[in-house]
């Protein structure tokens, strides 16, 4: 199992930050060089317990498809997404929230298992894991600027 863990500051309330942490439209804002698109469940505004949003996007030249669903919820504090189908293994991608001084610290934490043995486990080291996490820091860099306008 692969876990990446980023942190990121962001000058803007922390309902402010979680709200625009589950919107489908800023996602899709922030997927854009991979063309991701909702192409059913939620497809826009803000996501909630226990729905589901099926991506469609171009990874490694590859147009896949991945369904998630909101596994869990505490308003403001945290949320969870979990793969319910789509190449990997597993898919879970925690997103914790706290506020200190008008600073909203927003910290994911992503862990998946990709198959197909050690030609996976190749693929994830050389490739997988680098595109994944530049995938959540350009996410983040949105989520940042959209949140920051708000306020």
């Amino acid at each position: 199992m692969t876990t990446i863990n980023l942190t990121t500051k962001i000058k803007a309330a922390k309902q402010i930050v979680f709200d625009a942490s589950r919107n489908i439209d800023i996602h899709q804002q922030s997927a854009s060089p991979s063309k991701e698109k909702a192409i059913a469940g939620v497809t826009s505004s803000l996501i909630n317990l226990n729905e589901t949003v099926t991506w469609r996007g171009k990874h490694f030249g590859l147009y896949l498809t991945h369904k998630s669903r909101i596994t869990a919820m505490n308003f403001y504090d945290y949320f969870v997404d979990e793969m319910e189908r789509g190449k990997f293994k597993s898919f879970k991608h925690e997103h914790f929230f706290e506020e200190e001084n008008g600073i909203t610290i927003m910290k994911d934490k992503l862990q998946y298992e990709i198959p197909f043995g050690i030609f996976g486990e190749l693929f994830n080291v050389l490739f997988l894991e680098k595109h994944l996490t530049n995938f959540l820091l350009e996410r983040n860099k949105v989520l940042k600027a959209v949140s920051e306008k708000v306020v």
